[in-house]
């Protein structure tokens, strides 16, 4: 068990995308969606970028360092209970 990696646990158990799902809606309520489509914005019109990948490589850090330290931490509860859940599970079978 311990040599699977996180994402292969949830992907084998189905909750990735329950994470995913939780993940979304706190980053919308938090307002990040909103902040990161403006930083989007910003960056297209103030440095002249013109591809996707650009602009996501130029806005991906910032994006990243505004993602509010309550989703994080909740998001991280979730994935030790859900590997404390496999982890018993799997010494009862």
């Amino acid at each position: 068990m311990y040599s699977k990696s996180v994402d292969q646990m949830t992907i084998l158990c189905g909750d990735r995308t329950k994470l995913k799902d939780l993940l979304r809606k706190r980053l919308i309520e938090s307002g990040w969606f909103d902040q990161v489509q403006l930083l989007c914005r910003k960056a297209i019109t103030e440095s002249e970028l013109s591809s996707v990948d650009a602009v996501v490589q130029h806005v991906t850090p910032q994006a990243r360092a505004m993602v509010p330290d309550i989703v994080k931490k909740e998001l991280l509860f979730k994935i030790r209970s859900i590997l404390s859940e496999q982890e018993k599970h799997q010494i009862d079978v």
